[in-house]
């Protein structure tokens, strides 16, 4: 599917052979999606080098604790997130004004972020390959399991 969204990269095509090259790319994509994955992270990372020395580690209470108020923060940002991306859908389709009240209107940016496709074709007019990326930092996850009770045998 994202394959339909790009432009191809070749020369002028016939328009049964733009046809052609869309259909099977189409059909690629539905067929083996994960073709279109460049690198499949794994599915745990590795600890960071600063986690706590085994004389360090904080009570069992201290560390359930924090691990349910991770979870119940991370389900409130979550919530809010959603009801955010639900309001923005409306208010980015308004021009700037004041609606009873509210006042909409747009700032400009002072954050900038690399043209990725400017780099990219750089690269490839002065032949220096591929685009060097490095790896996101991986996200923290806790999840709640059940307790093993290991019953006293007499």
């Amino acid at each position: 599917m994202l394959q339909l969204l790009m432009r191809h990269r070749g020369a002028r095509q016939t328009a049964p052979r733009r046809v052609f090259s869309i259909l099977t790319a189409a059909v690629r994509s539905v067929v083996s999606p994960a073709a279109l994955v460049r690198e499949q992270a794994p599915t745990t990372a590795p600890d960071p080098t600063d986690v706590y020395a085994a004389d360090d580690m904080p009570a069992v209470e201290t560390i359930a604790a924090a691990a349910a108020e991770f979870e119940r923060s991370a389900d409130q940002a979550r919530r809010a997130d959603r009801g955010k991306r639900a309001a923005k859908k409306v208010l980015d389709k308004l021009p700037s004004g004041t609606y009873n009240g509210w006042k909409v209107f747009r700032t400009p940016s002072s954050r900038s972020t690399p043209d990725l496709a400017e780099i990219t074709r750089i690269f490839k007019a002065n032949g220096l390959g591929k685009v060097p990326m490095r790896p996101c930092s991986p996200s923290l996850n806790v999840e709640r399991v059940e307790a093993l009770v290991l019953a006293e045998v007499a």
